[in-house]
C-alpha cells in the first residue's frame, strides 16, 4: 500500500493529513521537528525537507507529495527557492505526483475575478519568489519529469489558521476591544478555510491518469466568502455573541512604527493591494471537475467563534 507524503505541519499540513488518513489513506508527515497530527495511518518523521537526498529517501514508497510547508513569511525571498528545489528534486527523482500549496499573489494586481489560466504578473517580492517556484516546477512537468499541479487559495480562515485577520481583527472582535489593522477593511475579499484548502489539494492528487489535463496547471480554492474585512468581524462578532466590533485602519505613523519594530508586519505593505482593492476567485473548475465545495461561511465563524481564535 503506497503512502501519501505531506512536508509541513502547520494548518493545511495538519488537515492534509487528517483528512487523508480519515479516509483510510497512509500518510508520512515531515517536518523538522517530527510534528503532525496523531492517527493510527499516520508516520510523523524529523528532517530537514531541504535535504534533497533525505526527502527521496523518504518518497520511495509515495504515491503523491503534499507540499504544505514554508518558511518564516519574512524569509520568503532567501529561504523559499531552496525548499522548493529539493521538493522538486525529490519528486522528480522518485517519480511521485507533486502537489504544491500555493497562493494569490502571483497574479498581481487584476481588475475583476482572479481565474486559474490568468498569466503571473507578480508585484511584490514574495509574488515573484511565489512565481519562480511554479515555473520551475512547471518546466518539470512540462520535460515530462514529474507530474505537478498547484492549488492557490486566499487569506486563511479556521481555528487553527493564521491570516492577518486571524492575528489581529479576530483574537479583538472575540475580546469586544478595538482591532487596529495595516491595511484597508471595505473592499470585498476572498476567504478560504484551512479544510477546503486541504481537500482541495486532495482532490488535485487524487486524480487518476485519465485526467492528465489535471496536472501542469493551478486549481483554486472555492471562496467561503468575499466579504470585507469588516463585514467579516461583524459576521463573526454575531456568531460569537460579542459587540459590535470596533475596527480601523493604522495611521501612515502608526504603520512605519509597527513596520520598523516587527519584521512579520514589515512584509505586509508591499501586500496591501491585495487589501485595498476588491479581490474575488473564480473556483468554478475546481466546483465542477474535482467537486469541491466552500464549507459554509456560519460553520467556519461558529469554529472561530469556539476557539476563541
Amino acid at each position: 500500500m503506497s503512502v501519501h507524503v505531506v512536508t509541513g505541519a502547520g494548518p493545511i499540513g495538519t488537515a492534509t493529513a487528517r483528512l487523508l488518513a480519515a479516509s483510510g489513506e497512509r500518510v508520512r508527515v515531515v517536518t523538522r521537528s517530527g510534528g503532525g497530527p496523531e492517527h493510527p495511518l499516520v508516520e510523523r518523521v524529523a528532517a530537514d525537507i531541504t535535504d534533497a537526498d533525505r526527502l527521496t529517501e523518504l518518497l520511495r514508497d509515495a504515491r503523491t507529495l503534499y507540499n504544505a510547508a514554508a518558511p518564516a513569511y519574512q524569509d520568503w525571498r532567501t529561504a523559499f527557492p531552496p525548499l522548493a528545489a529539493s521538493l522538486l528534486t525529490a519528486a522528480e527523482r522518485t517519480g511521485t505526483d507533486y502537489v504544491m500549496l500555493g497562493n494569490l499573489y502571483g497574479y498581481g494586481p487584476v481588475e475583476g475575478p482572479l481565474t486559474p489560466g490568468l498569466p503571473l504578473r507578480p508585484t511584490s517580492d514574495k509574488g515573484r519568489v511565489r512565481t519562480a517556484m511554479w515555473e520551475q516546477a512547471l518546466a518539470a512537468h512540462e520535460a515530462g519529469r514529474v507530474r505537478v499541479a498547484e492549488v492557490r487559495g486566499s487569506d486563511y480562515l479556521g481555528a487553527s489558521a493564521l491570516s492577518l485577520f486571524t492575528w489581529t481583527a479576530v483574537p479583538a472582535v472575540l475580546a469586544g476591544t478595538e482591532a487596529v489593522l495595516p491595511v484597508g477593511l471595505d473592499e470585498a475579499h476572498a476567504w478560504s478555510y484551512v479544510d477546503d484548502v486541504a481537500r482541495t489539494l486532495i482532490a488535485v492528487g487524487g486524480q487518476e491518469g485519465a485526467r492528465e489535463d489535471g496536472w501542469g496547471r493551478a486549481w483554486h480554492v472555492p471562496s467561503t466568502s468575499e466579504l470585507s474585512i469588516r463585514a467579516l468581524a461583524g459576521r463573526l462578532a454575531q456568531a460569537a455573541g460579542a459587540p459590535d466590533p470596533r475596527l480601523r485602519r493604522m495611521t501612515p505613523g502608526e504603520l512605519a512604527e509597527q513596520v520598523a519594530g516587527d519584521p512579520v508586519t514589515a512584509e505586509i505593505p508591499e501586500m496591501a493591494y491585495l487589501y485595498d482593492r476588491a479581490l474575488r476567485v473564480d473556483a468554478s473548475e475546481t466546483e465542477r471537475v474535482l467537486g469541491v465545495r466552500a464549507t459554509a461561511l456560519d460553520l467556519v465563524l461558529k469554529e472561530l467563534a469556539e476557539s476563541g481564535s
